[in-house]
């Protein structure tokens, strides 16, 4: 198994408006049973984030809790600064998981994952985590690491499998963490996954959620805001596909990438 257990599903909070809604949002997750946050110095709402988590009746320790260094702050200094920073917004003393976020602009191997284990060291963060990486990238910081890699965090839904990237999460023990598991709403229209879900009797969402939770080392983190979605979510993790199911959604040939930014590594 990878270093710790990471609970499965996790919430995420990406919004491009709206950012005041993680709080009430993250307070109903944790009410109906999450208890994995993920969101990003970059999503803008880090502190939205934590007043949910401190308002909450759940214990802290009890909310695995990640955040994501953004590009900018990728030169060592700059790590450790903003993670405080981080901390602050969050309203916790520790993150269970701290990821690169993009291994582009200030990204530099040797001194950014110096600066992660540094806070390992120290106590600041329990796991370190990477995001959109490679996996030529994913090796090299493996070689420069002497603490384990807990997740890599990528785009993972039936239309982009990550065959390589999951094959790889097995290989070296760490569990691929899927943003986007339903592919912003992609999914709900290929017709495999639509006949699934006719079968079983449920939604398109539930079928991808459970397809990706039936592959060894996978967490899907879907985003959901109101109360029936967020429980959906939850539920659908317990959906039982059969083999005849996940080999027709294995069988789903398609690349389709909904983020692709240029500076992504893969474009490089």
């Amino acid at each position: 198994m990878p270093p710790a257990t990471v609970p499965v599903p996790g919430l995420g909070t990406y919004s491009d408006e709206n950012r005041e809604q993680w709080v009430e949002n993250v307070l109903t997750a944790l009410d109906v049973g999450y208890r994995h946050v993920d969101t990003a110095q970059g999503y803008d709402n880090e502190q939205y984030v934590g007043e949910g988590i401190a308002t909450s009746s759940v214990d802290r320790d009890a909310v695995f809790l990640a955040t994501k260094v953004d590009p900018e702050n990728l030169a060592r200094e700059d790590v450790l600064t903003s993670t405080k920073a981080s901390l602050d917004r969050l309203e916790t003393d520790f993150l269970d998981l701290l990821y690169v976020h993009w291994p582009t602009h200030t990204y530099d191997a040797e001194e950014t994952l110096a600066a992660l284990e540094q806070l390992h060291d120290e106590g600041t963060i329990k796991n370190i985590g990477l995001s959109n990486f490679t996996p030529e990238l994913l090796e090299e910081a493996r070689e420069i690491l002497d603490v384990p890699i807990t997740a890599h965090q990528v785009e993972c839904h039936p239309l982009l499998q990550q065959d390589r990237l999951r094959e790889d999460a097995r290989e070296h023990d760490h569990w691929l963490v899927a943003y986007s598991p339903l592919a912003q709403g992609e999914v709900f229209e290929d017709p495999t996954i639509r006949e699934i879900a006719e079968k079983h009797g449920v939604s398109p969402a539930a079928v991808s959620l459970a397809w990706l939770d039936a592959k060894e080392n996978v967490v899907p983190i879907p985003k959901a805001s109101s109360r029936e979605h967020l429980a959906a979510n939850l539920e659908a993790v317990e959906l039982s596909l059969d083999d005849e199911d996940i080999a027709a959604i294995d069988a789903i040939d398609r690349e389709h990438r909904v983020i692709d930014p240029d500076f992504a590594p893969w474009n490089q």
